[in-house]
């Protein structure tokens, strides 16, 4: 089975944290998700994310420190999901990757429809 690298940011302003929606036409599509993307060959983790945040919001944010990992198998391959904290003290962002993008508090993290993935790291900020 096809493993996929990805890297994950936890936006985070305050006691609030980003949840995007997954653009419905993409794989997993309506899933809430800690943004980021595919790690490409001869990337580090941190390379990676900070070039998806600026593909996906057009910021060149500050990686923060390593949360930590999880790997799920979902039917056809399975993530090897890497999440970090990510400063951000912009409010107002739109992504172009999202269709919806929300701050919201951890409590309220799990009311949302995650993608399957990205479920363990709650856990862990």
């Amino acid at each position: 089975m096809k493993e996929i690298i990805v890297v994950a940011g936890v936006l985070y302003n305050n006691d609030k944290i980003l949840l995007a929606k997954r653009n419905q036409n993409k794989s997993l599509g309506g899933k809430w998700e800690f943004p980021g993307g595919k790690v490409e060959k001869g990337e580090t983790h941190k390379r990676a994310l900070k070039r998806e945040l600026i593909e996906e919001f057009g910021v060149a944010f500050e990686i923060g420190e390593y949360i930590g990992s999880n790997a799920h198998e979902y039917r056809d391959f399975i993530i090897q999901l890497h999440a970090y904290k990510v400063p951000c003290s912009i409010l107002d962002l739109s992504s172009s990757d999202h269709d919806e993008v929300h701050w919201v508090n951890k409590a309220a993290i799990l009311s949302y429809d995650l993608a399957d993935a990205d479920i363990p790291i709650v856990d862990k900020l």
